[in-house]
This record gives structure tokens, sequence and C-alpha cells, in this order.
């Protein structure tokens, strides 16, 4: 195994190709692709300055190191990659990657991060700036997120997310086989065009939230400040331990909550009776 220790590398595809080595304290600056195509890369408190760094890479461990905001894009293409105890000051990062592990993370800018991706695990990690987080990934599974920004997990299939907390308005749309649990999220319009999405002991704020989803399921959650929820909803069974707002045009299913503030049916099409309202 190649060893590079302290060294500072300039220009493009300063180490193209470089397979089955070892990288500790080296600075990567001044020049795009520094890494592209790299293989069995053990990469330990490294510091990369320019874009692109870890493209069509394969095999490759990152620990303790820094991307700083020029190395925008910096990880794309890439299949089985690991990521410990690293910070992103760049945007763009993480696209077209498969089984891609993240953890103790702190993205300082996150806009359009974590794009389609294939075989996502993430544990423990803070993310700002965060708009449009998680495009169109499959097989996701995140534990203790903290996320601020909008948009996030667009067009998502089999996502499952713990522990965390998630400030993003337009949140999960356009997705399948979506589980949450034990989470808080705040953020207008939640969910809209998804199905299959089940939250268990959460917490969700959102104005007009619930909409135009399928087979959607609330597990002792609390809908707190969230108005005109579940409008051209189907195959509802949710379990709300709070007051709601309002409830306006569901199309089927049951929902069961402390009290509604309203509960609004105006369009004819939609018949009341399709929907079991129980409330105090």
């Amino acid at each position: 195994m190649a060893n590079y220790l302290n060294d500072h590398f300039t220009g493009e595809r300063a180490l193209f190709k470089i397979s089955d080595a070892y990288i500790e304290s080296c600075l990567f600056d001044d020049g795009e692709s520094p890494l592209k195509e790299g293989t069995n890369l053990d990469v330990v408190h490294c510091t990369f300055g320019y874009k692109y760094p870890l493209w069509y890479g394969e095999g490759i461990q990152v620990v303790d190191s820094f991307f700083q905001p020029l190395s925008r894009a910096g990880v794309w293409y890439t299949k089985n990659a690991a990521f410990r105890r690293c910070q992103f000051d760049a945007p763009k990062l993480f696209r077209k990657c498969e089984n891609l592990q993240i953890s103790d993370a702190e993205f300082t800018d996150a806009a359009e991060t974590l794009w389609w991706n294939v075989g996502v695990k993430i544990d423990t990690a803070i993310v700002n700036k965060g708009d449009y987080f998680g495009m169109r990934c499959k097989n996701v599974v995140i534990d203790h997120l903290d996320l601020q920004g909008n948009y996030a997990f667009d067009g998502c299939e089999n996502l499952v997310i713990t522990n965390s907390v998630l400030r993003t308005k337009d949140a999960f749309w356009n997705c399948k086989n979506v589980r949450v649990e034990n989470s808080f999220i705040e953020g207008e319009y939640f969910g809209w065009n998804s199905e299959d999405v089940t939250l268990v002991h959460c917490e969700i704020h959102s104005h007009q939230g619930f909409c135009y989803m399928k087979n959607v399921k609330l597990v002792d959650c609390r809908l707190v400040d969230t108005d005109l929820a579940f409008e051209y909803c189907s195959d509802i069974d949710a379990e709300i331990l709070t007051d709601v707002t309002s409830i306006k045009n569901p199309i089927s299913g049951k929902i069961t909550c402390k009290n509604v503030g309203d509960i609004i049916f105006d369009d004819p099409e939609i018949d009341p009776k399709g929907t079991t309202i129980i409330h105090e």
C-alpha cells in the first residue's frame, strides 16, 4: 500500500486513478479532480480545497477530513464509500453514489446535496442551508439528523428516518414508502403527492400538510398548528394526540384526534361519508 503523508497536491488530477493507498494530513487544492477514479483509499485528516475531489471512486474511507467551500460537487458516481467525522462546507456533494455511509458529519452549506444516490446510511449529521437535500434517493436509512433547509427528500423511495429534527417546508413530496419515527418536523405542505407514508411518535407543524397522498398512516402523532390537512388524501389511518386546526376534503380513511377546529367539505365530488373523523 502506498503512503502519502503531509503532502500538498496541486494541479488537475494530482493522484488520478490511484489505488490501494493510505493518505494522511494532505492538502488538495488549486486543481480539479485530484482523486478521480481512485480505488481502495484510506483518507485521514485531509483537506480538499477545490472541485470534484472524489469522482468515480470505489472502496473509499474518509475520516476526520475537511471539504472547503470550493470543493463543490465533491463526491459523485462513487461506490462503497464511508465518511466519518468530516465537515462539509461545499454544496452539491454526494450525487449518483451507491452504498454510501456518512456518520458524525456537519454540513454548513448543503444546498442541492445528496441527490440520486442508492443505498445510503446516515448516522448523526447536522445539515444547514440544505435546500433540496436528499432528492430522489433510494434505500435510505437515517438516524439523528438535524436538518435545516427546504424541499427535503423530494422523490425518495424506501426511506427510514428516526430520532431527527427536520425544519423543512415541502418535505417528502413525490415519495414512495417512507417511515419516520420519534422525530420533529416543521414546515408547510408536508408530503404532497406521496404514497405509503408512516409516521410514528412524531410531532408535525404544517400548513396544508398531508394533501394528495395515498395510504398515509400516523401513529401517536402530534399535529401542532396544522390546518387544511388531508385534502384529496385517500386511505388515511391517522391517530392524532392533539387538536387539529382544520381538516379539508379528505377522500377516504379514518382520522382520530382530540378535537378539530373546522371540518371542511367544499368539493361536491368528495363524499364526506368516505372518511370517518372521530374527535371529542
